[in-house]
């Protein structure tokens, strides 16, 4: 069939814009709608290398339609979304839709070897899954290894059709997504480390949007070109969309002289309030308003980020700067460049006051469905630990004697190599890939937040937990001093949970739940474990299927810190997971 252009000036203009917008935008093949109103969005996603520069440094990177970092993609609660990822790669990959509650789509979840088997060179997967009740700011990355220092983008759920935000209508919404750059491949950097057993050479920059910024250091003078510019008219209000897809850093954000507005946290809505700096965990998201000022002010403005670490270890003690511009048609040059003050690296009460400003908005629209009975209490240490260093080879990690390892109740998950949705799918539990006795309390009770144990050895295993559909979970999360207390984001797949408490040293569970928040606590899909510190979680079990919940620092996900939800069917139809889809990759 021979495609003819249109031959009257209206259809040939729109023809011109679906081919140009097309060609710019090869993600984005269709959309088409239902008798309801809502949508199917297809996106295609070629996994490509493609050389980039970054701090005077060329290298080739793996990267969704050659684009870094990835391609925005965009739907409104209610929509499906279709995405065909085809790897072109010599490495396996998957992607993970972070936030997405995938109720009842599972399959299309994304972590390697949990709910999917890697999707190998040479083969494609169509991630396919529905919008439910959710609207606000997630991201989409791998979830295989490091892939995701380059493999990453913003994922946009918008209100339903006729909706509104519960604030004010912004001017313009910008995504400014935080990560982190290696000169080196980010793959062989995990490689040498699990090799040796010691701590991953840290990143060379942050980054917002790709670009390092003007402080780092370049020969070539290039850093004009790598820095993010936010260009503003005055008396404007704009929505940042702030997406963390940093690998192993928490971080500081702020723009000289400007407060920022927190209206939704992990795509779902909370009680405004005010910051000059906000602290953004691996794998969280934020909206902010942003008011500009009412009158061009004749400067430039930094917005910064660095790190917020009390870990023992190395990290990259660097700040990305970005510039806030206000137009101007003849703006004066040589004009000042603003810097706004950070907190110190370890501030943890800065953290500590700032998580707490965080509640859910719970109106009749968007209420706070906390739980207010628990079926199933859990209590969960997170930590470091070691591992022995193998006969005949020297390691790197504590005492030069073993290897770096990281835990939950002392369990390191060693990942399986047939995906545990698949084998809990079919019923195949009991072939010895996977076992069902995660300890609901550690094994070893410890003053968790004291002087440490003197064996710091972990256990290695796949141990999972079943809950009953419908089950009321709350997990306590206890940080330990093991190998030194630090704050760890933790993420789980398949369910948003509310926060309900928080605080320092060790949990008592006899006078904290009394001031447990179950009226208005914030739900998220992931929250900060204060370092030396306990944090408490509830959350529904509605979601059947097999769900990972994970330390989103990438290097304590690769040391094991780690486990899995095994959710099992309800008796309705549509309380059961469906079967797995026919292209679903095989290991």
């Amino acid at each position: 069939m021979v495609s003819t252009v249109p031959s009257s000036p209206q259809l040939f203009l729109a023809f011109l814009f679906v081919t140009t917008f097309l060609s710019s935008f090869p993600e984005f093949i269709l959309a088409t709608s239902s008798n309801h109103g809502s949508v199917t969005r297809h996106y295609k996603f070629e996994i490509r290398l493609r050389n980039v520069t970054r701090l005077c440094h060329t290298k080739s990177v793996v990267t969704v339609n050659g684009k870094f970092p990835g391609p925005r993609v965009a739907a409104r609660e209610g929509d499906r979304i279709v995405v065909k990822v085809v790897n072109h790669v010599p490495n396996n990959v998957t992607i993970h839709w972070h936030g997405i509650r995938q109720l009842r789509s599972g399959w299309a979840d994304g972590p390697s070897y949990i709910t999917q088997c890697p999707i190998q060179t040479g083969q494609s997967y169509v991630y396919n899954f529905t919008i439910v009740g959710q609207r606000g700011t997630l991201f989409w990355h791998a979830h295989i290894s490091w892939l995701r220092a380059t493999l990453y983008g913003p994922l946009i759920l918008l209100p339903k059709l006729n909706e509104s935000y519960p604030f004010e209508k912004p001017h313009k919404e910008v995504a400014i997504l935080f990560g982190e750059w290696w000169n080196a491949d980010p793959e062989a950097v995990i490689a040498q480390a699990l090799q040796t057993g010691g701590g991953p050479n840290v990143s060379d920059a942050y980054t917002f949007n790709g670009f390092p910024g003007p402080l780092y250091n370049c020969s070539n003078n290039e850093t004009e070109t790598e820095t993010f510019r936010l260009k503003v008219k005055p008396g404007k209000t704009y929505l940042l969309r702030l997406i963390n897809a940093a690998l192993n850093d928490e971080l500081f954000f702020s723009i000289a002289n400007h407060t920022l507005v927190t209206v939704e946290a992990d795509a779902t809505y909370v009680k405004p309030f005010e910051s000059e700096i906000i602290v953004l965990g691996p794998g969280q998201t934020s909206n902010v308003l942003l008011k500009t000022k009412p009158e061009y002010p004749n400067a430039t403005f930094f917005m910064l980020a660095r790190p917020y670490f009390t870990g023992t270890g190395t990290f990259d003690n660097s700040t990305v700067a970005g510039i806030l511009e206000y137009k101007k048609p003849l703006a004066p040059k040589n004009i000042p460049t603003l810097k706004p003050s950070l907190p110190a690296i370890n501030d943890t009460s800065f953290v500590a006051n700032f998580s707490s400003k965080f509640r859910s908005l719970n109106t009749a629209k968007y209420p706070a469905q906390v739980p207010q009975k628990v079926d199933k209490s859990f209590f969960f240490t997170v930590g470091l630990g070691t591992s022995p260093c193998p006969k005949n080879q020297t390691c790197q990690g504590p005492n030069n004697s073993s290897k770096f390892a990281a835990s939950m109740n002392n369990i390191s998950f060693t990942l399986p190599s047939i995906a545990l949705l698949q084998q809990h799918f079919f019923g195949q539990a009991n072939n010895g890939i996977y076992t069902t006795d995660f300890p609901a309390v550690p094994l070893r009770p410890f003053n968790y937040t004291g002087t440490p144990p003197n064996n710091t050895r972990v256990t290695n295993g796949t141990k999972t937990v079943v809950i009953p559909f419908n089950t009321s979970v709350q997990v306590v999360l206890q940080d330990t001093s093991i190998l030194g207390a630090e704050s760890h984001p933790l993420h789980l797949h398949g369910f948003n949970f509310y926060v309900v408490g928080q605080g320092f040293g060790n949990f008592n569970p006899n006078t904290d739940p009394p001031k447990f928040n179950l009226v208005d606590p914030v739900e998220r899909n992931t929250v900060g474990v204060p370092s030396g510190g306990w944090v408490a979680i509830r959350f529904l079990a509605d979601n059947p299927g097999v769900w990972l919940m994970h330390c989103h620092f990438d290097v304590h996900f690769s040391w094991g810190l780690r486990m899995a939800w095994i959710v099992e069917d309800g008796k309705l139809p549509n309380q059961k997971l469906p079967p797995p889809p026919a292209d679903l990759p095989k290991c």
